[in-house]
C-alpha cells in the first residue's frame, strides 16, 4: 500500500479552539490549544489553566472542573500533573 492510499480517506481536521475571557481587561477571544496550560492537582483547588491573554497580556488562571478538564485534554492542550510531597 502506498501512502497516498493509505490516507485517501482521511479528512482534513480543523484546529481545535477555545473560547476565553480575561477577567483584567474583560475581552472575549479564541485560543488554539496551543496557547492553554491545564493544571491537574490533587483537588478541584489545585486543579485549573491558564493562558496569557492575547489582548492585554495578563497571565490569566481559572479553575478547571471534571468537564473542562475533558474539553481541554482532549482538545490537546499541554497537561502537567501536579504531585503533593508528604
Amino acid at each position: 500500500m502506498t501512502a497516498a492510499a493509505a490516507f485517501a480517506g482521511m479528512r482534513r481536521v480543523s484546529p481545535v479552539v477555545f473560547k476565553a475571557g480575561c477577567p483584567d481587561c474583560r475581552g472575549s477571544f479564541e485560543l488554539a490549544a496551543s496557547a492553554l496550560r491545564l493544571a491537574i492537582g490533587a483537588t478541584s483547588r489545585t486543579t485549573f489553566y491558564s493562558f496569557t491573554c492575547p489582548e492585554c497580556g495578563s497571565a490569566v488562571r481559572k479553575p478547571a472542573g471534571e468537564r473542562v478538564v475533558e474539553l481541554l485534554t482532549g482538545g490537546g492542550v499541554r497537561t502537567l500533573r501536579l504531585h503533593s510531597t508528604v
